[in-house]
């Protein structure tokens, strides 16, 4: 499926019903693909700080967990929402396990990667915590490395949601 922006595509939420991204239109969203056994997964951290100081200003984070890099997330939907619910106290929306790369890609990180390559033009996505910045527009603005800490988001989230 292939669409202009994020708001084209749905997703299946942690709790197994479908969610149409347009039901975040005009909103700015930081979208991440996360792992709860991953070297970056105190990042959540970061992530529910960036959700709480601007969810009242029209940004939300959506959390895409995925088991594709050193099968770093390996629990069923329940199990990885407790556990982010339980350790990092995490508000955002949470997404059901999906494909990030190969034939199996879910469609939104499909359109995320297209619109938005990464070094040297690569549309994989390289590791869990990578990053991607959208317009209220639903269109991507810039994606970000696993390595890049939430708080150094904060600012390009400014941006976008100044009048």
């Amino acid at each position: 499926m292939t669409g202009s922006t994020v708001y084209d595509f749905e997703a299946r939420d942690i709790g197994g019903r479908m969610q149409s991204l347009a039901d975040y239109r005009g909103k700015v969203l930081l979208i991440v693909n996360l792992a709860s056994e991953c070297g970056f997964t105190p990042q959540y951290a970061g992530l529910e700080a960036l959700q709480r100081k601007y969810a009242g200003r029209g940004f939300t984070l959506l959390g895409f967990p995925c088991n594709q890099f050193g099968a770093q997330e390996p629990g069923s939907e329940d199990q990885i929402k407790s556990f982010c619910e339980s350790r990092f106290d995490v508000t955002f929306p949470l997404f059901a396990k999906i494909d990030v790369n190969g034939t199996a890609t879910h469609p939104v990180y499909a359109y995320l990667k297209s619109a938005e390559p990464g070094l040297l033009g690569s549309e994989a996505i390289k590791w869990n915590f990578t990053k991607f910045l959208v317009g209220r527009n639903g269109k991507v603005v810039k994606r970000y490395a696993p390595t890049t800490k939430p708080e150094a988001i904060a600012v390009d989230i400014e941006a976008q949601l100044a009048p």
